[in-house]
């Protein structure tokens, strides 16, 4: 049975449960921290907290946002810098640049944040090489680790014994599997 999440529960039990991010944010009101952030920047705040009984106010150094406009036009030799926003105006560029369909994938999304320095040229090609990835047959679209349901129900279909049961079937399984302590991996 899943504990109820309250200051006084053990670090252990928290990280042995799944959450979701409306009661970490909840919970992160509840005991004066920032809600905002990620699922996993939340999940982190909240150990901390657990561990330590630091709310994380004092000197948690504040993301600095780039500007949304830029001095510059954008160009294909625009340079990716650190904390590289995907903005409004840098979506409209690489829609003429590569397509009208474009969008933020998370895998542009990572090639910013692990390719500083490089141009926005580089993204472009990584863009049409993605796409090409996306043809193959064993094409497999990345899940980022907070969505936990996500790759669930993903790996539940993908196992054979599950051959034609229901994406209810899928479902009541996730909600067996999330109340119980450990992992949220689909297990066979």
């Amino acid at each position: 049975m899943r504990p109820e999440l309250t200051k006084n529960l053990s670090i252990n039990d928290f990280t042995n449960f799944y959450w979701l991010k409306t009661e970490l944010q909840q919970f992160c009101r509840e005991n004066n921290m920032s809600p905002s952030g990620s699922k996993m920047e939340l999940s982190k705040r909240i150990e901390v907290f657990l561990t330590t009984g630091d709310t994380q106010h004092l000197g948690a150094p504040s993301k600095r946002r780039s500007s949304s406009k830029t001095k510059a036009p954008l160009t294909l030799d625009t340079v990716i810098r650190e904390n590289h926003r995907c903005s409004q105006e840098v979506r409209a560029f690489f829609k003429k640049a590569i397509h009208p369909t474009f969008h933020f994938s998370t895998y542009i999304q990572n090639y910013f944040k692990d390719n500083v320095g490089k141009t926005y040229r580089d993204v472009v090609k990584a863009w049409h090489e993605e796409e090409k990835r996306k043809k193959q047959p064993s094409y497999q679209k990345e899940i980022a680790p907070q969505f936990e349901y996500n790759r669930f129900i993903r790996d539940f279909f993908k196992d054979l014994k599950n051959n034609g049961k229901s994406r209810d079937d899928a479902i009541a399984a996730w909600k067996h599997l999330k109340v119980q302590p450990g992992s949220n991996q689909y297990r066979s």
